[in-house]
C-alpha cells in the first residue's frame, strides 16, 4: 500500500525545501507560522491544513494539486527560478 496524503505531502514539502534550498523558517514566515510548527507538521504531530497547501502552491509556484501528488510531480513542475541553482545564480550576479 501506499503512502497517506498527510505522509506524501511532509515528503514533498521536504523536497521543495530541500530544491530550492529554504529552512523551516523560511516556510514558516510565508505561511504565517513559527518555526516550531511547521517543525510539528514536518514530522507529523500536527497536520497540514488545506490554507497551508494552498499558500504553499503559491509560493513555490506550483497548482495545489501538484503539490498533493507527492515529491516527484512538485519538484517537477517547480520553476526554475525558483530553484537552489537559480537562486545561488542570481546571488552571485547581485554581489549578494
Amino acid at each position: 500500500m501506499g503512502l497517506g496524503l498527510e505522509e506524501s505531502l511532509r515528503l514533498t514539502v521536504a523536497a521543495l525545501m530541500q530544491a530550492t534550498g529554504e529552512s523551516q523558517r523560511a516556510v514558516a514566515e510565508v505561511l504565517g507560522l513559527t518555526q516550531t510548527q511547521v517543525s510539528r507538521r514536518q514530522s507529523g504531530a500536527a497536520s497540514w491544513t488545506l490554507d497551508d497547501v494552498d499558500a504553499l502552491a503559491v509560493h513555490y509556484g506550483i497548482g495545489a494539486l501538484d503539490l498533493l501528488a507527492g515529491p516527484t510531480r512538485a519538484c517537477e513542475v517547480l520553476p526554475a527560478d525558483r530553484r537552489r541553482t537559480a537562486v545561488v545564480k542570481k546571488r552571485v550576479r547581485s554581489g549578494e
